[in-house]
């Protein structure tokens, strides 16, 4: 005998364990990017509308998860952070405590390099964070490899050197010397001399357009064009000899810092200032922009740091007490600010205001002259006037690089086709501006000038006389009279007169206005203090 057992349970389609955690991992970033809560469509009776909105929802939905999938398997790695237990704070963790934590790959990036004949010096780095370049005030040059910690080239050009920047890549760069300004090649071999610009204190690279941003001695701002050479610009600032010089990544604005106490930002399309903000009631001794261009940081030698939203133009925070020579922001929004022997690091973990994060004391004796944070690792280097130095500030840097934009293992292939396509990229000088956002939109109508009186006046005889001119029609059964032609004439050229208010409104109160002043002349002179006065 045979029992049929039939399995009342449907068969459910279960995932694997491992499938189960991507999903559930998904789900958890799908929610940060979606856009609040979808609308609520029943009670729409409009059914166009309550379509176009469900496709619009619909649309929202899968966005969210395509960057859901992005981040998840393009953006692999998060950036790390210092976290501490109870008490303890992240400003007394020393890079010595950092140093037994880390692998072998980071503890190469903690070095001091003792060059006390050269300094102070200034720092550089390219856009992947593949190369440094150091500049000693007395003259020496080097060119490192920071991947291999190889010594590319150095060289000694015997002058004072103020400042030193990348051009778009590794194969050049440039020195501002005692008297010019010269551009270098990998090799060490000088290309140019720029000998408009005068003696320069501050050099910076606009990667985007092309530009090589200089102020000299006497504050004038130069932009020259690396690409055929032309001077673009040359801005007479009138606010005396500066030494703060910053350029905004988002929208290529230069920044400077005067002794009274404004940052003046600039764009070389135009002579006068696009913002002049009065941030410091003594000189400003530094400029920071953060990646994403809406904050800026400014110190003061009356010991403060500011930070100010750029959208409004309004301070954020104050920060008491601490007078920063240096200021940097790191790729991730960390704030480094060093003076003396001192570099203290900033962090914005509340998503507030800034707080202290890590501090970092020198060897007693050096002054920092220079903090630049290396991009796409979690490394401050430190120009000194001993040489220079490098710190591990863990989450300072982005950990996901885009090889389209920044490559630190590019190779010399690679590098070419990239200078290529950004040279056929290259922006001109006139997309500079505070909301480049504006670009490729439509620019509004402006309002047509109030003709004058006169060409009022013209207009209404033009209209006049046309009215007077039009041809009636012959109509028959006594509708053709000369007193009916006459009066439709007429009409015709009230209506003509009528088009014109702003000349009957003027008669009208020309007319009231002599109106008033015949009345006053009338009046008894124990009167004539009441009358109205035009």
């Amino acid at each position: 005998m045979e029992v049929a057992l039939e399995d009342t349970n449907p068969v459910e389609n279960v995932l694997p364990p491992d499938e189960q955690e991507i999903d559930v991992e998904l789900e958890a970033k799908e929610k940060k990017y979606l856009r609040g809560e979808g609308a609520n469509l029943e009670s729409l009776k409009d059914k166009k509308l309550k379509t176009q909105l469900a496709s619009r929802e619909k649309l929202y939905g899968k966005s969210a998860k395509a960057a859901a999938k992005i981040e998840k398997w393009l953006l692999p790695a998060s950036a790390g952070y210092l976290e501490t237990d109870g008490l303890e704070k992240t400003w007394r963790i020393k890079q010595t405590d950092i140093n037994k934590e880390v692998d072998l790959t980071s503890v190469r990036n903690q070095y001091d390099i003792v060059l006390p004949d050269f300094g102070p010096y200034k720092l550089d780095f390219t856009a992947s964070g593949r190369h440094m370049l150091a500049g000693g005030r007395k003259g020496h040059l080097a060119l490192v490899d920071m991947m291999n910690m190889n010594l590319i080239k150095e060289i000694h050009v015997r002058e004072t050197v103020r400042d030193v920047a990348f051009l778009h890549n590794d194969q050049f760069f440039a020195a501002a010397q005692k008297k010019y300004s010269y551009i270098y090649g990998r090799d060490g071999t000088e290309l140019h001399c720029l000998k408009e610009r005068g003696a320069v204190a501050r050099l910076r690279f606009l990667k985007n357009h092309f530009l090589l941003a200089s102020v000299n001695k006497i504050g004038q701002l130069h932009y020259q064009d690396v690409t055929y050479g032309d001077m673009v610009a040359s801005i007479r600032t009138g606010k005396g000899r500066t030494d703060v010089m910053e350029v905004n990544p988002y929208n290529g604005v230069v920044a400077l810092g005067h002794s009274g106490g404004t940052v003046t930002m600039w764009k070389p399309t135009s002579q006068a200032p696009l913002v002049q903000m009065q941030c410091h009631p003594g000189p400003v001794s530094s400029v920071a922009f953060h990646p994403n261009g809406h904050l800026m940081a400014t110190s003061g030698k009356e010991r403060k740091v500011k930070i100010w939203d750029l959208r409004k133009f309004e301070e954020v925070q104050t920060i008491h007490g601490f007078h920063a020579k240096t200021l940097s922001f790191s790729q991730k929004g960390l704030l480094a600010a060093g003076t003396g022997s001192f570099v203290q690091v900033l962090g914005d973990s509340s998503g507030g205001n800034y707080s202290r994060y890590m501090s970092h004391s020198m060897v007693k004796g050096y002054q920092v002259e220079k903090v630049m944070f290396r991009p796409y690792e979690d490394v401050l280097g430190i120009g000194h006037s001993m040489g220079w130095s490098s710190v591990l500030i863990p989450g300072s840097g982005e950990p996901n690089f885009d090889s389209w934009v920044a490559n630190p293992f590019e190779t010399t292939k690679q590098r070419r086709e990239k200078e290529v396509h950004l040279l056929l990229d290259k922006l001109p000088p006139e997309t500079i501006m505070l909301d480049p956002s504006k670009i490729g939109a439509m620019r509004p109508s402006r309002r047509r000038d109030k003709p004058t009186r006169g060409e009022i006046e013209a207009e209404k005889e033009v209209a006049v006389e046309a009215a007077k001119g039009v041809e009636l029609k012959k109509k028959t059964k006594g509708r053709n009279k000369p007193s009916k032609r006459t009066k439709k004439k007429k009409d015709l050229v009230e209506n003509a007169k009528k088009t014109f208010p702003e000349l009957e409104q003027g008669n009208i109160a020309g007319k009231k206005r002599r109106i008033g002043e015949d009345a006053a002349a009338e009046l008894p002179t124990s009167l004539k203090r009441f009358a109205r006065k035009n």
